[in-house]
């Protein structure tokens, strides 16, 4: 007993003087190797994030210049027309793609995930306009919209004559012809998301629905979609950010027509900056859709965090 408890003793401090390095410390390497990319980040990003905000108050024309002129930009900007139009037409859009893309995706997602034959084809097909760039999505829609040698010279041709499909020459409804073609690029990959996550549930959950008598649609609303809650977050965020930045699907279709019926914001930035050569306009122009995303991201990034830890 006296010799085990004096290796105790011995083996006790031992013990103490070994220590866990500190957290900050550890894994070092690839911390470094994380420090350009930081950088990166920092100065090119949240820098030029703080240049465009300070350079809004100012009169810069052709190139940048200190010459503040205070908020006498941002009221020309909501004094515009073609600024307001653009808001409601990227709302409009927005609201439009976010439901539809979704709904569409997910649809999809759950028709594949009931094993059909050939899924592998099926989901190149749905994929493939994914891969191609919003340009040639653009054209290849305003030839299949053309009232010509389009959709509506078809039907015509087969003896309908006076059936009438022309979205991209009226003012009214361009923006859904533009979102035709939004969806039939952005669905395929939203529907991919969707696959991933359903292919994660466990089997033995259907198994417990069918044996309580649980009809499917009533599984999907209740115990499927609530499941795949970050699937869905993951999506929407993906399909926001294409919504913020829509712009080369409206200059390959309608260049903003007809007149501004089809402007949106990102485009009144392109041709402030580059075209008007006004940058102190266009500046005002990026904050404005900056702050936008900010007050969205804020509130959400509060409700799935902030919550999560009070909890």
């Amino acid at each position: 007993m006296a010799i085990a408890e004096d290796a105790g003793a011995r083996a006790a401090p031992r013990e103490q003087t070994v220590r866990r390095p500190n957290r900050l410390l550890r894994n070092l390497w690839p911390k470094f190797a994380l420090l350009p990319m930081i950088a990166t980040a920092v100065v090119v990003f949240l820098g030029g994030t703080l240049w465009t905000v300070v350079y809004s108050f100012t009169s810069s024309g052709l190139l940048p210049r200190r010459n503040w002129v205070g908020l006498d930009q941002y009221d020309r900007l909501w004094s515009t027309t073609k600024w307001i139009v653009s808001i409601q037409n990227l709302a409009l859009y927005g609201v439009f793609s976010l439901v539809f893309t979704l709904v569409i995706g997910f649809t999809l997602a759950a028709l594949l995930d009931r094993k059909v034959r050939g899924e592998d084809v099926f989901r190149t097909i749905f994929l493939y306009p994914f891969a191609l760039s919003f340009i040639v999505t653009g054209l290849v829609w305003q030839w299949i919209l053309n009232p010509d040698f389009g959709i509506q010279g078809v039907v015509r041709e087969w003896g309908w004559e006076s059936f009438t499909f022309n979205p991209l020459n009226d003012p009214d409804i361009v923006m859904f012809g533009l979102l035709i073609a939004g969806l039939w690029q952005g669905t395929g990959l939203i529907m991919c998301i969707m696959l991933a996550g359903l292919r994660g549930i466990d089997d033995d959950i259907w198994k417990a629905t069918r044996v309580d008598g649980i009809p499917t649609w009533k599984t999907y609303v209740q115990v499927i979609i609530p499941m795949m809650r970050p699937v869905f977050v993951t999506a929407v965020v993906l399909i926001a950010s294409g919504i913020i930045k829509l712009y080369d699907l409206v200059v390959a279709q309608t260049s903003g027509g007809p007149g501004i019926s089809s402007e949106v914001p990102a485009k009144y930035v392109m041709v402030s900056m580059f075209g008007a050569q006004n940058l102190g306009q266009g500046f005002a122009a990026s904050t404005m859709m900056l702050l936008s995303v900010v007050i969205i991201l804020i509130p959400w990034a509060y409700l799935e965090f902030g919550g999560r830890r009070r909890v």
